[in-house]
């Protein structure tokens, strides 16, 4: 098995194609919790396996995301901006548009890679925003702040709160996670200036993340609904800033870096 190894802002995913891989072994949970394994295995957030059966388009690509646990997750913003890249370092071409069909809906990408493929700025239009679960009893009593859910193909919890740095994000996150049936990504966000917001983040399925494309997205949304924002947003998460389009659909754009290319057996 042939995989490449990307990171978009230190979220970082192994991609496995199918047009650069004759013969594939299984790409399911249990591999990807065995490859993700950061001491026994290669090291990542989520394993991604980009597959060609169920296209939309010729130039499209399909995307089957696994978190580190091994769980399925519907979409993920550095996720697929690291498939794009990834299909665009395959086909070798860097001015690349490809459509994602992602569990979530389908995402157009835009790759741009004047200097080389090995770095990338990927723009993707995530979709538009929709209301998300209903906040359980327990969070509302825990959290001290402004919270909205918002679906992004994937659930989030935002939380306008004090300097995100100042949360303890392993005990709130992994508390506020478990309240919801289906799990949800949380945020903590805040305003630091004008359009400019400083997030920290817990992921389903991956714990504390670097960043998280649908969740600088999703806490872009959210604070322009509290007028705190307006349309044109950076996110600065601990990885580095993504930049937030809002509008009928959202769009993010950041780097992405190909960290290696990386040949399993998996015997």
């Amino acid at each position: 098995m042939l995989l490449t190894k990307h990171h978009g802002l230190g979220n970082d995913f192994l991609v496995v194609l199918d047009e650069t891989n004759v013969d594939l072994a299984p790409i399911d949970g249990d591999l990807a919790r065995r490859l993700c394994h950061r001491r026994t295995g290669i090291g990542a957030d989520g394993l991604i396996h980009g597959a060609l059966a169920g296209r939309r388009t010729d130039s499209g690509v399909v995307m089957h995301l696994y978190n580190a646990d091994g769980s399925r997750a519907e979409m993920s913003g550095n996720g697929a901006r690291c498939l794009a890249q990834a299909v665009a370092a395959a086909r070798d071409d860097a001015s690349l548009h490809v459509v994602i069909d992602t569990d979530g809906g389908a995402r157009s990408a835009v790759v741009d890679a004047p200097m080389g493929l090995s770095d990338a700025w990927v723009t993707i239009d995530m979709g538009p925003a929709h209301p998300g679960p209903e906040v359980p009893s327990g969070v509302h009593q825990r959290v001290d702040g402004r919270i909205e859910t918002v679906d992004l193909g994937n659930p989030h919890l935002v939380i306008d709160g004090p300097d995100p740095d100042l949360v303890d994000l392993a005990n709130e996150g992994a508390w506020i996670e478990k309240q919801f049936a289906e799990g949800i990504n949380v945020e903590y966000a805040s305003v630091i200036e004008a359009n400019v917001l400083a997030l920290t983040v817990w992921e389903r399925g991956a714990g504390i993340t670097q960043a998280c494309g649908t969740g600088a997205c999703a806490a872009a949304y959210a604070f322009q609904l509290w007028g705190l924002v307006g349309g044109d947003v950076e996110v600065r998460m601990p990885g580095g800033a993504a930049f937030v389009t809002l509008g009928d659909t959202i769009t993010l754009a950041g780097p992405t870096s190909l960290i290696a290319t990386i040949e399993v057996d998996n015997d």
